[in-house]
């Protein structure tokens, strides 16, 4: 049987956005994978996201039934496998974060207090996404509107295709995006300020980093933290914070060589790779 992998996805990307990528690590895994975090009201978005981990841990429990899995998650979904691991590493073979950058020190101070001062919107993404675009009068016309953007042009062929036709819904005047800009903007107001305390000292389960390397985002909430929770496993990959939806291809391979890393010979899987 081929090991159980499990992946969470990014602040408004549904898990569909990922089809290249899943369709590379499907070769070697078992890869499964919650369509949408932060949407279900039973776990509901507050300060620190403790919820959310929740509703990750139960979806590992439900899927797998207390079978350990290699958790993989990209931004939001790294944070949420960093923390469910945490919390229940007898569910977490190991987790690898793509561009989740462990935020600590005078930064975590800083966001904590920003947040006590409702200043969010000023600091973070949200003042974007509460403005965000999200509808269009047809799925066309939400192509070219993503299209145009030097965001998504970086994207490998396909792939926001692939985020349209996981992320769309129909709407009175159109189409509309599923993952809605408010949970979106909650996501963004609410990002945890106590995982450096949480991660302090030896983790239980093996941790790996993949890291963008033109990524905004590691460059603002700095990587010292997260380096010395990971040690030597930590590797760079080409492109930005985006980098699995620019080279699904490449990061699969980076995904696999990673687990076989954080695992060794745990991973049958990596017999081929050891050996050659």
């Amino acid at each position: 049987m081929k090991p159980i992998l499990h992946f969470a996805h990014a602040n408004s990307y549904p898990a569909g956005t990922y089809r290249q990528l899943f369709a590379q690590l499907g070769r070697e895994f078992d890869v499964g994978a919650l369509d949408m975090h932060a949407h279900n009201p039973a776990f509901p978005v507050r300060d620190g996201w403790h919820e959310l981990v929740d509703e990750l841990i139960a979806e590992l429990v439900a899927r797998y039934h207390g079978e350990p899995a290699i958790l993989v998650g990209h931004s939001l979904g790294g944070m949420l496998s960093l923390m469910a691991a945490a919390q229940r590493p007898d569910l977490a073979r190991c987790v690898v974060l793509l561009d989740s950058p462990v935020v600590a020190g005078w930064r975590a101070l800083a966001w904590r207090l920003i947040k006590r001062f409702n200043a969010e919107d000023r600091y973070s993404p949200a003042r974007l996404s509460a403005r965000r675009r999200n509808v269009w009068p047809s799925e066309a016309d939400a192509l070219r509107h993503f299209a145009s953007k030097e965001l998504f042009a970086a994207w490998a062929p396909g792939v926001l295709q692939d985020y349209l036709a996981a992320g769309l819904a129909p709407h009175p005047d159109g189409v509309q995006l599923r993952f809605s800009r408010e949970v979106e903007t909650a996501v963004y107001r609410t990002l945890p300020h106590h995982v450096g305390r949480l991660v302090a000292g030896e983790f239980p389960v093996p941790v790996g980093y993949l890291a963008g390397r033109i990524s905004v985002e590691n460059r603002q909430a700095g990587l010292a933290a997260t380096k010395a929770l990971v040690g030597r496993h930590f590797q760079m990959m080409p492109g930005g914070h985006l980098f699995p939806m620019e080279f699904p291809v490449l990061t699969a391979q980076a995904i696999r060589d990673m687990a076989c890393d954080l695992l060794g010979a745990g991973l049958p899987l990596c017999a081929d790779a050891r050996h050659g």
